[in-house]
């Protein structure tokens, strides 16, 4: 199976561990920049790489609140590539899970 550039871009960014933490983090809701920064043991210009990839492939929404840059999860578009990539893979078992939320 091929990819489009587009879910590449989301693969790629999801295969950080750094990456899905951010991801992670963002679960609750909206976090700024330098929020986000301080969960890492790492410098903040290599947080901003990082929210880099995950803005540019589609999976965080960025606004600014002044002097602050908020950073929010783009759940639609993560569900969307996963669920893809998933339905393609393992059909039988995206049938079986929703048949049993039901």
């Amino acid at each position: 199976m091929t990819g489009t550039d587009d879910e590449i871009s989301v693969f790629r960014a999801l295969a950080d561990p750094t990456r899905r933490q951010i991801l992670e983090d963002l679960r609750p809701g909206e976090l700024a920049a330098g929020e986000i920064a301080s969960r890492f043991p790492i410098s903040g210009p290599s947080v901003s790489r990082h929210l880099g990839v995950l803005k540019s492939a589609g999976l965080v929404h960025e606004r600014r609140d002044g002097n602050r840059i908020l950073y929010s999860l783009a759940e639609e578009r993560l569900a969307a590539s996963v669920g893809r990539f998933l339905s393609a893979v393992c059909p039988e078992q995206i049938v079986l899970r929703r048949g049993r939320k039901k």
